[in-house]
């Protein structure tokens, strides 16, 4: 038996997380906006726990994921978004 290194991510125990382009969408396209009231835009960024999801994931540059968060919060406040996922409800 020698000690030689894994040959494939997928042995080694792989990667936990999918890595995206890090391009914002919302500052490559100027006519995308974030609002509290586009549930479906928002929807986009939250788990399936209702947890919002991180600039590592989404791509969002930090000036939008404020703005994100920003929102879905405030959508969360008058019951547009769910604060916790399907599964809790």
């Amino acid at each position: 038996m020698t000690n030689q290194p894994p040959t494939t991510e997928a042995q080694a125990g792989g990667r936990r997380f999918f890595t995206r382009p890090r391009e914002c969408v919302f500052c490559t396209d100027k006519n995308a906006v974030i609002d509290y009231k586009l549930v479906e835009v928002l929807r986009r960024f939250i788990t399936d726990d209702g947890k919002i999801r991180p600039r590592r994931q989404t791509g969002t540059c930090a000036k939008h994921q404020r703005e994100l968060a920003r929102a879905i919060k405030r959508s969360r406040h008058i019951a547009l978004l769910p604060y916790t996922g399907e599964v809790l409800r």
